[in-house]
């Protein structure tokens, strides 16, 4: 059964995927490979 702090949790793990993407992009964009390694790494961290 799920209860309000799962749900907190997996609201506030996607608020973070989803900067985290955005700034993937932006670097990624502006050929920055050192922050998109930093970005990828922390982007593994939260999809455990």
């Amino acid at each position: 059964m799920r209860n309000n702090k799962t749900d907190i949790r997996e609201a506030h793990n996607a608020s973070l995927l989803k900067t985290l993407e955005h700034r993937l992009e932006v670097a990624r964009r502006n050929g920055d490979t050192r922050l998109v390694q930093q970005l990828e790494a922390e982007k593994s961290y939260y999809n455990k």
